[in-house]
């Protein structure tokens, strides 16, 4: 799994024209869903993104989670995150998990986010042409992908 998740002062996302998600302070997350993914590895990265420390804490140092500051979180499925695009300058979306699976895991993640003390998480609609916005606070961007923890081991 992968997650792209931005640290906000503000995001939503709209489907169709109707805002379907909306948060405050907090992280919009973008997450693929790749084949092989599993529910450990959406469980494991829900607890990294609730436990990941990148607000500021009162000496100005990234030391606080999204739990420490009452955050909340959007998350928004992204399957263009599995893109290969080892050949040609077209990317291949092969890596994708199947979107059942995809869904599947994304629900998952969505309710480990929950389980792990986030106290508002919002979603965009899976599967859908999606507009997101959002106010990137800092800019505070950080990339999180599972295969990079399994390698570790």
């Amino acid at each position: 799994m992968r997650a792209v998740i931005q640290r906000v002062l503000n995001s939503s996302v709209t489907v169709d024209g109707e805002t379907v998600g909306r948060i405050d302070k907090g992280y919009m997350v973008l997450l693929g869903v790749l084949e092989g993914d599993t529910e450990s590895e959406a469980e494991l990265l829900a607890r990294k993104t609730a436990l990941l420390r990148v607000f500021e804490d009162e000496n100005g140092k990234m030391n606080l989670s999204v739990l420490d500051v009452g955050g909340e979180i959007l998350a928004v499925s992204q399957f263009t995150l599995c893109a290969d695009t080892k050949k040609g300058n077209r990317p291949s979306f092969t890596p994708s998990a199947e979107p059942s699976e995809a869904k599947r895991l994304y629900e998952v993640y969505c309710e480990q986010l929950k389980a792990n003390g986030v106290k508002n998480v919002e979603k965009g609609v899976f599967g859908a042409d999606m507009k997101v916005s959002l106010v990137n606070d800092g800019p505070v961007t950080i990339c999180l992908d599972t295969d990079t923890w399994s390698r570790q081991k």
